[in-house]
């Protein structure tokens, strides 16, 4: 079977995506911001999931659809992950009135 890209750009952007969701988490200070740098991150692995599912050969007794069905997986708890941080950002905007994750390092007020 041809592919018209190769792998390795797949995993090349992938790492790239990865990195800058990585920088993203460890330098900025705004906790909606280190959210979506998670998200950044999630779909890094995303990518590698499908681009390993397409280009693989699936092992026997797998389903045709294993990558996409973990993507999808990995989708929806990333939905759940982001509703819960929103509302744990929101709790604490209203407690300290501030976004920012350095004010969060403690649990009393």
């Amino acid at each position: 079977m041809s592919h018209d890209i190769p792998l390795n750009w797949f995993l090349y952007f992938a790492a790239a995506s990865f990195s800058i969701g990585l920088m993203g988490v460890l330098l900025r200070r705004n906790a909606v911001a280190v959210l979506m740098a998670i998200e950044i991150m999630l779909n890094a692995a995303n990518i590698n999931l499908v681009a390993f599912w397409r280009y693989g050969t699936p092992p026997q007794g797998e389903g045709p659809l294993t990558g996409v069905m973990v993507a999808i997986f990995v989708i929806t708890i990333a939905a759940a992950e982001v509703a819960v941080g929103i509302g744990l950002i929101l709790l604490c905007y209203r407690r300290w009135h501030a976004a920012d994750v350095d004010r969060f390092d403690s649990m009393s007020g």
